[in-house]
This record gives structure tokens, sequence and C-alpha cells, in this order.
């Protein structure tokens, strides 16, 4: 049985922020989403538990081992805690705003996991995160990516190695070789850990047709800077129109970030199929240096609005402001200001002057009877006036200022 003295622990995976982190990650929070607003993004707050079906539908599917499941006591129903956001945004702009042209989207919040991830084995992610619905082109695409790029930039977080593929050329290429699910599986994995060999060996046991075969086994190889695009024309050539089409378009996305973020080293691999049972198109992920794992993700999922009963083209990008706090390698916090302490008094004039430095962005403290004053700048009433000066007497207590009572003559 605990003992007494082990109420205090938290749960493995569950942390607490105290001062100055917690600070640290509200003003990222406010500061992205400001970054966000200003992209046209507006912002969503979805509730924290919601029926299991539909936390677990589209996106949600790869998410069953992440989510914490509970009963509903009213309705005898199974709920689920959010272990991501973005299914519920899916909903929100599939049966809430319900709109015919593009929308922009973002939110933030807590997300809750049963297993721990990443290298600190969190649970509770703060998420955050930006989604576009209703544009099926490249195009949407390229916003995306470039709003997580200035996101990273202005969270401190760099420099950005960028990771992109495309898991529509290989659910093409699957098609087209007549693959059935299990098989599609056991090759996803394969591609997955790179094993040219063992891709070779399954296509001729199940007897794949030549050309089919030989595009799936080079996708082992595609994999390098952007100018793989231009081997890929040739190793895929019997890939078909979409195929075709998914090289065209990731060729034009590569020539549009990097004419807005010039900066960014950009990084190609066609084998790398994150997300796949969910996403349908362009993926992509940041790393940065001296860490394992994205810091942030993202890509396209045009089917997942089809379960909340209105398909729409998606493409988003989330992150968690927990991990972008601990990478953070430049300032993105304002500087603190400095304290204003203040007497323990009634007096109309000081609390109208405390009020006045409040609306001005200062902090002030009036100090409880007996509470030392912090800092060295106070309020004192100086001709008739109060005023703040910088004279605070160590240790001296805040009951009125030195020599006064504290009242108005």
């Amino acid at each position: 049985m605990e003992s007494r003295t082990e109420r205090w622990l938290l749960p493995e995976g569950m942390d607490e922020l105290v001062p100055p982190d917690s600070l640290r990650l509200e003003r990222m929070r406010r500061s992205l989403l400001d970054l966000f607003a200003r992209w046209g993004y507006e912002i969503v707050t979805p509730p924290y538990i919601e029926y299991l079906e539909s936390l677990l539908t589209g996106t949600g599917e790869d998410l069953k081992l992440h989510t914490f499941k509970l009963i509903d006591q009213l309705t005898g129903r199974m709920m689920g805690v959010r272990a991501d956001m973005t299914p519920q945004v899916a909903r929100i702009d599939a049966r809430r705003l319900r709109r015919d042209g593009p929308s922009r989207l973002c939110y933030v919040g807590t997300v809750l996991h049963t297993l721990p991830e990443g290298i600190s084995g969190g649970r509770s992610p703060v998420q955050i995160g930006a989604e576009l619905y209703g544009h099926s082109g490249w195009e949407s695409d390229c916003e995306i990516v470039c709003l997580m790029l200035e996101a990273l930039a202005r969270a401190g977080v760099g420099p950005v190695h960028l990771d992109m593929g495309h898991v529509g050329i290989f659910r093409a290429l699957a098609r087209r070789a007549a693959l059935p699910h299990d098989r599609e599986i056991a090759l996803h994995e394969a591609l997955q850990r790179k094993a040219g060999a063992e891709v070779r060996g399954l296509l001729e046991a199940w007897e794949v047709e030549a050309n089919s075969a030989d595009a799936l086994i080079g996708l082992v190889e595609l994999d390098g800077d952007p100018t793989i695009l231009e081997r890929a024309d040739s190793v895929l050539a019997h890939g078909g129109e979409e195929v075709e089409r998914g090289l065209s378009d990731l060729s034009a996305l590569v020539h549009a970030v990097r004419a807005r973020c010039p900066d960014v080293e950009l990084h190609m691999d066609l084998a790398e199929l994150r997300g796949y049972r969910y996403h349908t198109g362009f993926v992509f992920a940041a790393f940065v240096p001296g860490y394992g794992r994205e810091v942030a993700r993202g890509g396209r999922y045009d089917e997942i609005g089809s379960v909340f009963g209105r398909a729409r083209p998606a493409t988003g990008f989330s992150a968690d402001l927990k991990t972008l706090i601990a990478l953070r390698t430049s300032g993105v916090e304002p500087a603190q200001g400095t304290v204003v302490t203040a007497p323990w008094t009634d007096d109309p004039a000081l609390h109208d002057a405390i009020g006045k430095l409040r609306s001005q962005g200062e902090c002030v403290i009036q100090c409880l009877p007996g509470e030392v004053p912090i800092g060295n700048r106070h309020m004192e009433r100086r001709d008739r006036q109060w005023v703040v000066t910088a004279d605070v007497v160590a240790n001296r207590g805040c009951d009125s200022p030195p020599g006064r009572t504290g009242e108005s003559e």
C-alpha cells in the first residue's frame, strides 16, 4: 500500500510545469496562436473526451493503443480521452462549420497517451497545430509546410531538417500490383525497415508483375536530396498516371518550399510512409540536430471527413509545445518586466495608480501585511502622489510606506 509520504508522486509519464517553465509554455502558446491568426487560421476548442467511435475514425485508427477508454455513466457508451486532436478538428469542419471553400483552423490543448513517447517518456503532450480543409492541390501543402517552418522559427527551434515523402505514390503502386490488404501491410513494414532484399523476396513470392515489382523495389533507393525526383521519373516510369501526378506535385512542392524557405535543408524519401494508415498523399516531418524524433509532423489526409458525412481534402501539421520548450535554442519569450511592489493600504489614489501601471503592462504586487517586498522598485507617496521609486530597503515589510500612515493627507 502506498505510504502517505508518496502521495505527491505523479503517475509515470505524467508531468507538471512550474515557474518559469509554465510561463515559457504559455508565452509560446500565445505567440504561435497569434502567428496562426495572422495567416488566417481560426482557433477551435474541441472537448477533452468524446465517444470512442468519433475519436477512433480516420486518423484515429492508429491511436487505439494510445487512447484511454472509459464508460459514460449517463449513456453506458464507451468514451475516450483524446490522444490526438486532428480527428476532432476534422469533425468540427465537417459537421459544425460545413463551409464550401477552404477552411483554416488551428488548435492547442493537452492530449493523453496510454503509452509514453519520445526521449522524455511523457504521456501528456500539449498539442498545437493547424489544419487546412477544402483544397486538394499541392499549394495548400506548401502553405502548411511554410507555416510549420515559421512556427518552429518563432519557437526558437532549429536549424530544421525537413524530411518529405508521398504515401499516395506507394498506395498507387500497391493498387497497380493488385496487392490484397494483408500483403500491402507486409510490404509497407519491409519498406519502413529499408529491407530491399526482403521487399524483393516478398514480391517474387507473390509473383507480382515485373514492372510493378521493379517500381516497388525502386522505392527503397529513392532516398536523398530533392535531385532523386529526377531519378524517380525513370524508376517509376511504369507506375501509371497517379504516380506520375504524385511525382509532379512533389516536384512543384519542393520548388515552392525552397523559394519561400531557402535556408531549410530538404530530404526526400519515397519509402518513408509515416502515418500510412490515414495519410493519403504528401507527408513530412521536421527534425533538429541532437534530437532523435521529429519535432513536428504532418501531411495530407483527404479521406478523414467521409466518416463524419462530408469528405473534404485536408492537410495539416502538429507539434508538442513541451518538446519545443525543451529544444528551443534562441529567445522566444519577451523580457520579463521588473516587479513593482506597493504597500497594503485603502488609499484610493494608490489603487488608481496601481491600476494605471498594470494597464501599461507593469507587474505590480500589493504586499500583504508582513510580506517582504521583492525586487528594487516600489511605490511611495511623494508630494501627495504615488510614484515608483527604486530604493527598497532589504527585508522591510509592506504594511505601509516608511514614515507614512498609508492614508491620504
